[in-house]
């Protein structure tokens, strides 16, 4: 009979054992599990097809979200060979010293433990998830959503098989199969057990994950992703940042959701920007001075400038330099993803100081800020927390540390 007790206390086990294998032989299971989903690769799209079809009633966004792609499948198996390539994060020597009295001391990287992700749709969560906990020792323990339970069931169990075949503990990847809603509560409480949990999904599953548990959570709120363009920005590279931004994938968290522009700039800039989104069929809200500008525009409301789209859609308005530029993404911004197209050094060290986010972007798209892009390979989310981790959360960021002290037979006087 399935228990979350019994499932998080047998992760705490993996975890332990996780922690005394090396870099080398957690890198080898990684390339293994990629090499076992490219073996099952038949099985698992017959799943996620099975998965679409019992969910005819879901948004197109969430379809696809849910849809495992030639591209996306690449992308998960790729994410766990990069993973398996990266140096590894456990063990590191992240300071040290010699003490006078001849006692050595330093700070080392060591796994945090169990990690449970809690997560809607995607499932190339399941493989990043898997990539990044087992690459920085950690056990995860998966929830995923209904909608794409069999396509999660397929890729759990293969990863799980490859795992064990490489001498891991088969448990340091455990998937929760079942669909009661009570699971997530039960999740919650293993305070014992699980050392951090990930909630990926919209803002309400987060909020409820942190309201309910005792156990450290790090959160991923809104992605109200802001450029800003300067009044010396180039015009086609703001129409070119502009509409990657917004445009290459609507439905993530690092796609644009307001453009911000100099009046000096406006007249030259707004017309071509506007006319580029028209051709990719984006809906504009802008203030009345954008609007006088862009007839098509329709009038944002005070709703607009705090809203993640996720849709094609797009909020513009005209600000009077680079402080009102930062004080709107002060007032209205998620601390996600922000960034200023601009020639001028000045201007851009003032933004990367005064914008308080937890990627800051100078002539490039807000679509970049995640680990791949990062050089980071696979990662489980990006944390819009101050505490422990910020920005894309990769192997290294799911790592704490431990004070060792070698001496000699020193005591204190």
């Amino acid at each position: 009979m399935f228990s979350v007790t019994d499932t998080a206390r047998r992760a705490k086990e993996a975890s332990r054992l996780l922690g005394t294998l090396s870099g080398e032989c957690r890198a080898a299971a990684l390339n293994a599990m990629a090499a076992k989903l490219i073996s099952c690769k038949e099985e698992l799209m017959a799943a996620n097809a099975a998965d679409l079809a019992a969910a005819p009633g879901l948004s197109e966004a969430f379809k696809k979200r849910l849809q495992v792609t030639e591209k996306i499948f690449k992308y998960m198996v790729n994410r766990l060979e990069e993973a398996a390539a990266l140096p590894d994060p456990v063990g590191r020597i992240l300071e040290g010293r010699t003490m006078p009295s001849g006692l050595q001391v330093k700070r080392v990287a060591v796994p945090i433990g169990v990690i449970a992700i809690i997560y809607e749709a995607r499932p190339n969560v399941t493989t990043d998830a898997a990539a990044v906990a087992l690459k920085s020792g950690n056990a995860v323990i998966l929830k995923g959503g209904s909608e794409s339970l069999r396509t999660n069931k397929v890729l759990a169990a293969a990863m799980r098989e490859a795992a064990a075949e490489s001498g891991l503990p088969a448990d340091a990847i455990q998937l929760i199969e079942s669909t009661d809603h009570a699971v997530v509560g039960e999740l919650l409480k293993q305070e014992g057990s699980i050392d951090l949990i990930i909630p990926r999904g919209g803002k309400s599953l987060i909020k409820a994950v942190s309201e309910n548990t005792r156990i450290p959570v790090l959160k991923h709120y809104d992605g109200i992703c802001h450029l800003y363009a300067a009044e010396d920005a180039d015009t086609d590279m703001t129409i070119s940042l502009v509409v990657n931004s917004k445009c290459q994938r609507v439905e993530v968290c690092n796609a644009l959701e307001t453009l911000l522009v100099d009046g000096a700039s406006a007249p030259r800039l707004l017309p071509a920007v506007a006319a580029a989104l028209r051709q990719e069929k984006v809906e504009l809200r802008g203030c009345p001075r954008c609007c006088a500008l862009v007839p098509e525009c329709v009038e944002a409301t005070e709703e607009d400038w705090s809203t993640e789209y996720l849709a094609p859609i797009l909020s513009i308005r005209i600000v009077d330099g680079i402080e009102e530029a930062m004080a709107h993404i002060a007032r209205y911004g998620s601390g996600h993803t922000d960034g200023i197209i601009t020639n001028s050094l000045a201007l851009s060290e003032h933004f990367i100081a005064g914008v308080d986010s937890a990627s800051v972007l100078v002539n490039a798209s807000t679509r970049l800020s995640g680990g791949g892009d990062y050089g980071m390979g696979a990662v489980v989310g990006i944390s819009t927390d101050r505490l422990h981790a910020r920005g894309p959360v990769g192997p290294a960021e799911l790592c704490s540390y431990k004070w060792v002290a070698v001496g000699s037979g020193q005591t204190r006087s």
